[in-house]
């Protein structure tokens, strides 16, 4: 079953990528995860928020893991403040 897959963190006025970007930057190499269908991320007013889509949970918790945990914790500092995040399966996707 499909999931999405959404963290969302309260920024405040700070509209800063880096540590978005420094993590991007760190997986890039290993180029699109197995069983990820869709990744987006944004801004929405105070909010910074990362959208996917996985094909499975089992795949987004392996992503998790063994790719995205480490770079985060070689790369964001220990004090900032985790994101919110919610995770829901998908009743239909529609992808082209």
């Amino acid at each position: 079953m499909a999931i999405a897959v959404v963290q969302e963190w309260d920024v405040g006025g700070d509209r800063s990528t880096d540590n978005y970007d420094a993590i991007d930057e760190r997986l890039q190499p290993a180029g699109a995860p197995d069983g990820l269908i869709a990744h987006c991320a944004g801004f929405s007013g105070d909010t910074f928020r990362i959208f996917d889509i996985w094909e499975s949970d089992d795949a987004y918790n392996r992503f998790l893991s063994e790719h995205l945990q480490p770079a985060i914790e070689a790369l964001v500092p220990a004090d900032q403040p985790p994101p919110n995040i919610t995770v829901y399966e998908l009743h239909n996707v529609i992808t082209p």
